[in-house]
């Protein structure tokens, strides 16, 4: 019986031997192929960064801007993210009065500019463009004095072609 067990198993390991080096071969191809897959985008991801982000300055008179509604985190800058042509984008900012006065606010937009993937001013500065567009939700009415209101901004990227 043993020898039976031994007969079969010499036919099936004598054929591999002839082709040992094309199993090793095309063993050592497909280890090396796993590598390379697992290895490479690891890092690209940790060499490489593909995010382009998107991020407006704030300059106000009369009022302060904060990211939360308790008025801890104040702010200069509007995160947009990564923003796609036809999309809208909405943040929300608290705005605190420092006038000593009534005041009822206004929005105005100036400065854009664009960078391509080597941050080389593209376009701007501007006060106008016909490629992007801010607006916001506050209706006109007065802020007192120390007081706090939430505002949505929205920004909305065209979807020209003459823009992407």
């Amino acid at each position: 019986m043993l020898r039976v067990v031994q007969s079969i198993l010499d036919s099936l390991i004598k054929p591999l031997r002839h082709q040992q080096k094309t199993i090793l071969l095309v063993v050592g191809v497909a280890a090396i192929t796993l590598s390379l897959s697992i290895i490479i985008p690891l890092l690209i991801d940790t060499t490489i960064h593909f995010n382009f982000p998107s991020i407006g300055t704030i300059h106000t008179i009369g009022v302060k801007a904060y990211n939360d509604p308790y008025l801890q985190n104040q702010t200069t800058q509007v995160q947009w993210g990564t923003t796609y042509p036809g999309s809208t984008t909405n943040v929300t900012l608290y705005l605190k009065s420092t006038s000593n006065t009534k005041t009822t606010l206004h929005l105005q937009t100036g400065n854009w500019t664009f960078l391509n993937s080597t941050n080389a001013i593209v376009s701007g500065p501007d006060n106008t463009t016909p490629y992007l567009s801010l607006t916001w939700n506050y209706n006109g009415t007065t802020v007192n004095p120390g007081q706090a209101i939430p505002v949505t901004l929205t920004l909305s990227v065209t979807e020209s072609p003459t823009f992407t």
